[in-house]
């Protein structure tokens, strides 16, 4: 959660007793959470109007994808990595068909 670890966390719940107190504490937890909710529940009305007006083709829009990082990495990287698959050594499936005795092989005019 945003980097911080469980060690971090234990500070910044003891730094919070020690400024605020143990008395107060408990109501700016509270109006820290409906904060949290209400800027989410903004997000979340945001992305809901956007895909709204942009219309059905950008219905699976996804605001992580906007990120030039997320970007590069979808649309660049990505194919690469699907397109990578590994090199069969069983020339068996992929060999050529034998001409029957007698045929003559095939010719291109263009080839010469």
């Amino acid at each position: 959660m945003f980097g911080i670890g469980p060690l971090e966390l234990v500070v910044i719940a003891i730094v919070a007793v020690l400024v605020f107190g143990p008395d107060r504490l408990p109501e700016f937890a509270r109006t820290a959470g409906r904060l949290l909710r209400q800027v989410r529940q903004m997000v979340t009305n945001a992305q809901n109007d956007l895909r709204n007006e942009l219309g059905p083709e950008y219905a699976d829009l996804e605001l992580q994808d906007l990120n030039p990082k997320n970007f590069v990495r979808k649309h660049l990287l990505d194919p690469i990595e699907d397109e990578a698959k590994p090199v069969s050594t069983d020339f068996t499936d992929t060999a050529p068909a034998r001409l029957p005795a007698g045929a003559k092989p095939p010719f291109d005019p263009e080839s010469t």
